[in-house]
């Protein structure tokens, strides 16, 4: 039995060290909603005093729910479909579930990436000339009305290609010669990037007002639910939880590592990317309204209009424009890349281990038709619409709702948190105590059911954006569906036979003491 477990290990792969599991865990953590999501959605709800929701909202949610993944992945050595079934046999579905969303997300995330790569060139030029928007919906996106065409546009289809093959050369290489090679080298190059672009932005006329916008505190939003409902948001979705990303990686480690001070390593330095972010973006929009002549609300925005409309804004003004342009564009390639490589390794992760397929060939098998569905659908003129209704449907009612139906089950319905607290107690060099517990049953999910609620209500009261019904009921609500239906279908497909000859870890025990 043990040389099956070796076996079943050696063939996944392994990153080579827990510095290098915890370069590719912040690679994954830290993404385009870093960068452009937190400042505003900081701003937006007290500013300096969102901090205070902020950092409860890590401490009670995000960092116990960090390592949940973290124990699970790394107690049942396996991709999230087969973590779950070894944790329970009914528990597969939810693992099979999660992949279906980062299969949905990777086909989607990869068109930002290109966006990025290609507006990094535009810095050089300022392509986008006196109308960043009219040039990114028109000139650039070519968007037409909202629907489903295949009228490619080439300066949208070839840097997509280019960024898939990029991207499915790292997961052929594998866990370490490419996922943890590639994260040990981007990480740092993105940090050195966003600190230099923080250093420019703060040199330019204005950035002062801009970071007063941003960090005045107004005390009056801590008494409103919904700012408390927004820091549990941010929490979440930035720190790639919920959706096998973390169970995956987790699955890499060694067997006896420290995965507690690995996990406060991890959620720690994404939120204090994020805060280098808030300041980099609110001293350059500080720069655009003193500009402008205009209030730091009038300019403040998130999203693609921050990126691609705000910023090619401030490029064009700026002495150090093309610097701004590159380092910043530059910044959303690499955090972009490092999460996209995150987010596909759990599918072919879960392929893998399902068919027992080689690196290569889980990676091709799942690569290329991600990378032809991508194409087909973003490189149109269509694209950003896609986006946008896939974008917020997957992450309200995907990610949300499988996160509070795995934390529920693994809490009641399978009792396996205590065994969990155990594992990561083990080795770990902070002790989980049994608060975890009841952070991981009660707390995170009764905080994200009320923002689930509240999405559904306010989706269902006013359907999302000008879209036609059809699109929001196929791409939207109907994609949301059925990565749940198709999840756990897939989990009725038939396991090797010696997949579940023992439990991994009580395994390694007996070995280790027969050693």
């Amino acid at each position: 039995m043990s040389q099956v477990v070796e076996h079943s290990e050696e063939h996944r792969g392994a990153f080579s060290s827990r510095k290098v599991f915890i370069l590719a865990a912040i690679g994954s953590a830290v993404g385009l909603g870093n960068i452009w999501r937190f400042p505003y959605v900081a701003y937006e709800n007290g500013g300096g005093a969102f901090l205070i929701p902020y950092l409860v909202a890590l401490l009670t949610a995000g960092l116990p729910f960090l390592l949940l993944d973290y124990g699970l992945g790394h107690r049942y050595r396996g991709s999230a479909p087969l973590a779950f079934r070894r944790a329970h046999r009914a528990a597969e579905g939810l693992g099979w579930w999660q992949v279906g969303i980062c299969f949905v997300i990777a086909v989607y995330y990869a068109a930002v990436i290109a966006w990025a790569a290609r507006y990094a060139l535009f810095s050089f030029d300022k392509a986008w000339g006196d109308d960043p928007e009219g040039f990114l919906f028109g000139t650039y996106l070519q968007a037409g009305d909202p629907g489903i065409g295949l009228d490619f546009v080439s300066g949208v289809t070839i840097p997509l290609v280019l960024v898939w093959v990029a991207v499915l050369a790292i997961m052929a290489l594998g866990v370490q010669k490419g996922i943890g090679a590639a994260s040990a080298v981007f990480i740092p190059v993105l940090f050195v990037a966003f600190i230099a672009l923080v250093v420019v932005a703060l040199t330019l006329d204005g950035a002062s007002a801009g970071l007063d916008a941003l960090f005045t505190p107004n005390w009056g939003a801590l008494g409103e639910t919904s700012v408390w409902i927004a820091a549990y948001g941010q929490i979440f979705f930035s720190l790639s939880v919920g959706f096998g990303i973390m169970i995956t990686y987790a699955s890499y480690v060694g067997r006896r590592s420290d995965m507690t001070g690995s996990g406060l390593v991890v959620g720690f330095a994404n939120s204090g990317f994020e805060l280098l972010a808030g300041i980099g973006v609110f001293a350059a929009l500080g720069f655009m309204a003193t500009a402008a002549g205009v209030p730091v609300d009038e300019v403040a925005t998130e999203g693609l209009g921050l990126a691609f409309i705000a910023f090619p804004a401030i490029i064009s003004e700026a002495p150090a424009g093309a610097l701004i342009g590159v380092l910043f564009f530059g910044s959303l390639v690499v955090a972009g890349v490092t999460s996209l490589v995150s987010v596909i390794e759990v599918v072919i992760s879960a392929v893998r281990d399902k068919f027992e397929m080689s690196r290569v060939g889980a990676s091709m098998a799942v690569g290329v038709p991600a990378a032809l569905i991508s194409i087909t659908l973003l490189g149109t003129t269509t694209g950003v619409y896609v986006l946008d209704i896939v974008d917020h449907f997957i992450n309200r009612f995907g990610i949300l709702l499988v996160a509070v139906v795995s934390m529920l089950a693994l809490s009641w319905a399978f009792k396996k948190t205590g065994l969990l607290r155990e594992h990561l107690n083990r080795d770990g060099s902070v002790r989980v105590g049994r608060w975890w517990e009841l952070l991981i049953g009660v707390v995170a999910p009764a905080a994200l059911t009320f923002i689930l609620v509240n999405e559904l209500i306010d989706n269902l009261r006013t359907p999302y954006g000008d879209y036609p019904t059809w699109m929001l009921n196929t791409l939207g609500w109907g994609l949301a569906v059925a990565v749940v239906l198709i999840g756990f279908l897939a989990a009725r497909l038939s396991w090797r036979d010696d997949t579940f000859l023992g439990d991994p870890e009580i395994q390694a025990q007996q070995d280790e003491r027969s050693n």
